[in-house]
């Protein structure tokens, strides 16, 4: 019999006893996601239009079959019928269709699914809902997963209900197949090259980041390992070792953004391609051939501030060369091709107007707003309360020497509102913006590059309207005669006219310089990327799609594994476009594994790290106090924290309700485990981990990891445009160091100040680099799911931990109507600043685009 016969006979022939069961199955097809053809071949498409492309075989929860170890018993398969055309909940790109079961009493009721590809090619498999199973009723089953051809797996695809076990729950005849699902997850025992259908997450070291076939100069260390290099693990690609160096993973070519990470774990389909990958081409294939074709022929320096206004009123003229029309035909990202436009026969580089310089576009100058963002800006995560003065280091003596600052009380006396420096240390009123430990070990290096930075220290009083005061900055150099006879250092406090007042503006542009560094290195990619990653690996590992904390935390993790593959890939390498336009250049990411060796996770956790700051305090009824109350970021953040340790707390007691079930939970205990010992493994000895033996530890981590992934990250995100679009405000490198009494620089700053301040800080074209990057990289995609949303309605069965979850939104709604209420409020004056800014970054929802406002579930981009 022919092929096409043999199927039409299956179709229409056998019949059994037993009932129809209806169901409707959502999937998107790989075409609608903007890849190529859906399989394309003849088969593919005789296959299809038989009904017979896609199987099912549902899994009993209740009886198991003795001859397959007493799994749950599978019956008949089941095809996708006619296509559902009217199916109001439908989302864009998604097709509906129906599918016929027929199930034997005998059989009992399903838990579980089998689903066969039997397409030359994949598809997205949103749902499977049973409407009336007899018996049970409505039987709802999340799968939100890519499909490949059957012949791509060595093992079955199994999806389960949406209903919730701890693992000693499961129903006998669905423990294996929990426990291989798990097994599948791990591929321990897959060697090489991992490809797109695997679904493996294992870990491994951040090797991949140099290129040393290529360049001794893109040779970079290994982070993580080492004592000398810890760092949070990554996601395994398997890619072949360097010929150099075979510790090193080798890379894909600079253009290939196909790095693996689990399917599953890829952008969601209105985000995928459209926005961030191809928006990342655009800039490394468009953006940068344009700057560099145009580098010998516009002037590389801003004049003036009207120069760089140009940017963002009218456009930057350039030269209209056939290499800028052809690199604006071959970009595929509309941002790009906006930023790379020509009219009137003229090149232009013109970007949107950041929000900082909107309303007021000199106010980012003011001593007012230079404090008011280390409280509401883009890094309001460092500054902490001065505990003894001078400030002191923590460097070691032995090998750095003595770097006790060289601010003294003559310095700042006159300008603490009548208080001694004992006075104002007594009454919590001195604070400091420290950048001294963490660069000075690598200045040296640093500035043998083509930049020009100090170490710095930026004193700050409180008032009593919560304000802050710039007393002083000290810049501080490595000692010349050698790192071990300390520091060089000079002191500059604030002064507003003359060439005092030119040296105090350039003084707060490299305090804005070390603070953009550690910004952009340790408060945004270590300590929320790269600290993420492993809690994904290890859920993904050892946690059940059908455990109760996979499903509250999954949501946490969307699309973080591929945001940080492609950072690896494109933005954080050696020669990547962090190195090109932030200060510390090669060796950005390896300082950063130098300030992980004090990451703790406890101090994670909003209240420990504002008590470790000393921003705030215990009172005698335990009660957490704000030492500066008008403090934006922890006022709003401790709201959001509060209502996501509630939300955390109700959903454990569901299913905790004793210390014992969590001690018994082995997925649990596992998971935890592997965290600590492997995905942060060169942490594993610190003894502040909590044990995870309590409902109470169990809560504190999973809130601590919903703070990171959602509210911190959004916190230190999605301001970067806003702030630092209108880079004098947050310049991210300096080029030459403060102009010296009697030198040519010294007499050019009294004739021209604004000219030298832009001459020291980035230059204009890695300007237009770095703020391209941003730009993308502040946005909001269209299907961004916020704090207090998922994605599916239907997350779980569980009607108690559905009404906790929908409690937990209407508190962040309440949230949102008290963080306006307080922007409104003109005696809070850290809300809105010289700038008329106000801050919003925990404002928890959000519309799509450059907002400065909204708190996605994940860390997204």
């Amino acid at each position: 019999m022919t092929l096409l016969g043999d199927m039409l006979s299956h179709i229409v022939g056998g019949g059994s006893h037993g009932v129809k069961v209806r169901g409707t199955v959502v999937l998107i097809r790989k075409n609608v996601l903007g890849f190529n053809d859906f399989g394309g071949t003849v088969i593919d498409n005789v296959l299809e239009l038989l009904g017979r492309c896609i199987s099912f075989q549902l899994i009993s929860a209740t009886v198991g079959d003795p001859n397959n170890g007493n799994r749950g018993v599978v019956g008949e398969e089941a095809y996708l019928e006619q296509h559902i055309t009217l199916l109001p909940s439908l989302a864009a790109g998604e097709t509906a269709y129906h599918v016929t079961f027929h199930c034997e009493e005998k059989n009992g009721i399903p838990g579980a699914v089998i689903v066969k590809n039997n397409l030359g090619s994949e598809f997205f498999l949103k749902t499977l809902t049973l409407e009336d199973f007899p018996g049970k009723g409505r039987i709802h089953f999340v799968c939100n997963s890519w499909v490949y051809p059957a012949g791509k797996y060595k093992y079955d695809r199994v999806f389960f209900a949406n209903t919730t076990y701890l693992p000693g729950d499961t129903p006998l005849p669905l423990k294996l197949y929990r426990e291989e699902e798990l097994c599948n997850l791990k591929g321990d025992n897959v060697a090489g090259k991992l490809q797109e259908w695997d679904r493996v997450y294992r870990y491994d070291y951040y090797n991949d980041l140099g290129s040393p076939d290529k360049s001794k100069d893109l040779a970079r260390p290994i982070l993580g390992g080492t004592p000398e290099h810890p760092y949070p693990r990554r996601g395994r690609t398997g890619r072949p070792p360097t010929k150099t160096d075979p510790k090193s993973e080798s890379r894909l070519p600079q253009l290939d953004l196909n790095i693996y990470v689990p399917r599953d774990e890829h952008f969601g389909h209105l985000k995928m391609a459209d926005f961030l990958t191809y928006a990342l081409k655009g800039v490394v294939a468009g953006v940068l051939p344009v700057l560099q074709a145009i580098a010998d022929v516009t002037p590389k320096e801003f004049d003036s501030f009207e120069d760089v206004l140009k940017l963002y009123e009218g456009g930057l003229p350039v030269p209209h060369t056939p290499l800028l029309e052809e690199l604006r035909q071959r970009v595929p990202f509309e941002m790009i091709r906006e930023l790379l436009r020509v009219e009137g026969g003229q090149g232009l580089l013109k970007l949107p107007k950041p929000q900082v310089i909107q309303v007021d576009k000199t106010a980012w100058r003011t001593d007012e707003e230079f404090t008011r963002e280390m409280l509401a800006g883009l890094n309001p995560v460092v500054i902490r309360r001065l505990e003894e003065f001078p400030p002191t280091s923590k460097l070691d003596p032995c090998k750095y020497g003595d770097h006790t600052s060289t601010i003294t009380a003559a310095h700042i006396e006159h300008h603490l509102d009548g208080l001694t420096v004992h006075q104002a240390l007594e009454q919590n009123k001195l604070f400091i913006l420290d950048h001294h430990d963490a660069y000075i070990p690598y200045l040296n290096r640093i500035n043998a590059l083509a930049v020009k930075v100090y170490a710095s220290r930026t004193l700050l009083f409180l008032r009593q309207d919560s304000t802050l005061k710039p007393l002083a900055i000290e810049l501080s150099l490595p000692h010349p005669d050698g790192e071990q006879h300390g520091a060089v250092s000079k002191v500059y406090t604030p002064a507003e006219s003359g060439v005092e007042g030119s040296i105090w503006q350039l003084a707060k542009a490299y305090a804005a310089v070390t603070d953009s560094g550690y910004h952009g290195l340790i408060s945004h990619w270590l300590n929320t990327h790269a600290v993420m990653e492993p809690f994904v690996i290890a859920t993904h590992r050892h946690l059940s799609v059908i455990h109760p904390i996979h499903k509250l935390l999954s949501p946490h993790y969307r699309d973080t594994m591929t945001i940080n593959a492609l950072a690896r890939q494109t933005l954080i390498p050696a020669g990547g476009i962090f190195e090109l336009t932030v200060f510390p250049g090669r060796y950005a990411l390896e300082l950063s594994s130098t300030v992980y060796k004090s990451w703790n996770f406890r101090e994670q956790a909003l209240p420990a790290d504002l008590i470790k700051r000393g921003v705030a305090v215990k009172d005698r009824d335990d009660k957490l106090c704000l030492l500066i109350e008008d403090y934006p970021y922890a006022v709003d953040g401790l709201q959001i924290w509060h209502a996501i340790e509630t939300w955390v707390g109700e959903y454990c007691a569901i299913y905790y309700p004793t210390n014992d079930v969590v001690k018994a939970d082995a997925e649990l205990q596992a998971w935890w485990k592997e965290v600590r010992e492997v995905g942060h493994g060169d942490k594993k000895d610190e003894p502040w981990w909590p044990a995870m033996l309590t409902t109470s530890e169990l809560i504190e981590a999973c809130t601590t990891i919903i703070w990171i992934g959602s509210a911190l990250h959004a916190a230190i995100n999605f301001g970067q445009y806003p702030y630092a679009g209108y880079l004098p405000n947050r310049p991210t490198m300096s080029r030459r160091f403060m102009p010296e009494p009697g030198t040519p620089e010294y007499e050019e700053l009294k004739k021209n100040p604004d000219k030298v301040f832009l001459k020291t800080i980035t230059s204009q074209l890695l300007t237009v680099l770095g703020l391209s990057t941003i730009e993308i990289l502040s946005n909001h995609a269209s299907d961004e799911v916020y704090l207090g949303q998922r994605d599916t309605p239907e997350w779980t069965s569980d009607e108690t931990a559905v009404k906790a979850f929908e409690g937990f939104g209407e508190r962040l709604k309440a949230i949102e109507a008290e963080i306006m209420k307080r922007n409104g409020d003109p005696s809070l004056k850290n809300r809105n600043g010289p700038a008329k800014m106000p801050y919003t970054l925990l404002f928890p929802s959000s519309g799509v685009g450059i907002t400065g406002r909204g708190i996605p579930n994940s860390i997204s981009i």
